[in-house]
């Protein structure tokens, strides 16, 4: 039987379904987390062989040891993932100290994890990608906006999803950000564009076994950063281009056995990266799409994808089809907003098309909102009234 060792199976809550599927498929699931054993779901005991609770994931020394526990116990790890962007670094790390072969080492890190050099390979795929530098001083700044113009977009080099992004505009602004004492940022052109994604499960050949893709039509980056609320839909069918250009990155980042969420700028005028429509790489990510993406390509698709992960780990393939197709519509609606339509208007309105109603946990919801709706559409111009009534606000 191979052994899979799950970091932090309980976050998201929905990641539960990975352990299932993987248990369903005859390996045997291990579960590593600082989730009391208590306060785990009913659903994620019964998907776990067994469960490790450390103080907190943080520390290496406990977590090491939690492996080394189940390698005393069971032998030899064939995987160990989390899925999750926050502790892509730990797998990869955990990974090299036990010699567990399935997935990104240490030494793979800085192409998946630095976004200055994620650059380099998107460009091995034949991508435009934004110019940038990095933050270090204040003239090197100017010189690099010199060239540009502003606005101009600051973020981590090494960073999960928009968290401490911001636009800066004028030189005030710029002077007051490296007065904070930036440290590992860069700085890049600001680019007129909607987010398309690429997403994919790929096998151990790096072939897709499965692919979809999302819309996100407002910065992630203004979400965050004025307490806004947050759409996006997953397509019914992926654009053929960000499906062209989803796979040639996948070979140039050399990704095998994984499930990728790879994000695109389709230029929504012309500016001097190229005419509008045109498609610009962005950044990738080497795990699922966040939250309840995956539950999302599973109503757009009709399909299972926790099943076909599950199956790409097992059998490196997959018998799952998917099925009747739809647009499947995010909202997340933000506390505090005076709407126009309460939740028992929308679900009135909308009762058969919403899938689910829920509460964003404290932990994502800067990007997710606090009170999500999910719901399937066949058209897009149904879902755009949706949008619309979800969004209203009285006046």
């Amino acid at each position: 039987m191979k052994n899979f060792v799950f970091i932090s199976p309980n976050f998201p809550l929905n990641y539960w379904r990975f352990c299932r599927e993987l248990r369903n498929n005859g390996l045997r699931v291990l579960g590593i987390g600082d989730c009391p054993y208590d306060n785990l779901s009913r659903e994620l005991k019964a998907s776990l062989d067994e469960y490790y609770k450390v103080s907190s994931l943080e520390n290496e020394d406990e977590v090491y040891r939690a492996v080394a526990y189940f390698i005393f116990r069971y032998g030899k790890i064939d995987w160990l993932e989390s899925n999750n962007e926050y502790w892509l670094e730990k797998d990869a790390h955990l990974r090299t100290m036990f010699n567990i072969q399935s997935g990104f080492q240490d030494k793979d890190m800085s192409r998946v994890k630095l976004k200055s050099e994620m650059k380099k390979y998107y460009k091995k795929a034949g991508l435009k990608c934004a110019r940038y530098c990095h933050v270090l001083t204040y003239t090197g700044c100017k010189r690099f906006i010199s060239q540009v113009g502003y606005p101009v977009i600051v973020k981590p080099d090494n960073g999960v999803g928009a968290n401490d992004t911001y636009k800066i505009s004028n030189d005030e602004s710029l002077k007051k950000f490296l007065a904070s004492n930036p440290v590992g940022y860069i700085m890049e052109e600001f680019v007129d564009a909607e987010i398309n994604s690429y997403d994919a499960i790929i096998n151990s050949k790096g072939n897709p076994i499965f692919e979809t893709g999302n819309v996100t039509p407002k910065s992630i980056m203004d979400i965050v950063n004025n307490n806004d609320n947050s759409l996006y839909w997953m397509v019914n069918e992926p654009f053929d281009d960000i499906r062209a250009v989803g796979r040639k990155c996948v070979k140039a980042f050399g990704v095998k056995s994984r499930f990728v969420h790879m994000e695109f700028f389709r230029l929504l005028s012309d500016q001097p990266l190229g005419k509008k429509g045109e498609v610009i790489a962005l950044e990738v990510n080497m795990r699922p799409c966040g939250g309840y993406s995956p539950d999302m390509m599973n109503y757009a698709n009709s399909t299972d994808v926790y099943k076909i992960w599950a199956d790409m780990i097992a059998y490196d393939s997959t018998l799952v089809t998917t099925g009747e197709k739809f647009y499947c519509a995010y909202v997340g609606r933000r506390d505090g907003k005076n709407f126009l339509y309460n939740e028992q208007d929308i679900v009135y309105r909308y009762g058969k098309s919403i899938k689910t109603i829920d509460r964003i946990p404290d932990a994502l919801s800067a990007a997710m909102g606090n009170t999500m709706y999910l719901a399937t559409f066949k058209t897009r111009d149904e879902m755009i009234e949706f949008y619309k009534d979800m969004l209203a606000e009285k006046e």
